[in-house]
């Protein structure tokens, strides 16, 4: 691991066989986002199809971590799933905003408002 990647710190928790949380702390930049990317990668290869990222410590995204974000909801939809953001901090959410990624990805106040959604998501109607 470079340095650099230091800079970034994931933690998975298994919220149910289909679904994980995971807290991002540090900084999703270029140097960091391919460490992201290959966990929640690993997700995928799990089974787990809905993912929370929980961004409450993410301090500073550029668009490389944009781009792990976009790629990763495309992925978890393609496999009948969904990707959603929780707890921004104000700069993130407003790059969240001017880029889009808000209108197409779900962005939740919290993590348990994003476990809400998704679990309200999944249940047949």
């Amino acid at each position: 691991m470079s340095p650099m990647e230091q800079n970034l710190d994931v933690e998975v928790e298994i919220h149910d066989p289909s679904t994980a949380v995971v807290t991002i702390q540090g900084e999703l930049d270029v140097d960091t986002a391919t460490l992201l990317h290959h966990h929640l990668a690993n997700q995928a290869l799990h089974g787990r199809r809905h993912l929370v990222l929980d961004l409450s410590a993410v301090g500073f995204m550029d668009s490389s971590g944009l781009n792990v974000l976009i790629r990763a909801t495309r992925e978890t939809r393609a496999m009948g799933g969904d990707l959603h953001l929780a707890a921004p901090v104000p700069q993130v959410a407003k790059l969240f905003d001017l880029t889009g990624l808000s209108l197409t990805t779900a962005v939740h106040k919290d993590v348990p408002a994003a476990l809400s959604a998704l679990s309200g998501a999944s249940t047949p109607s």
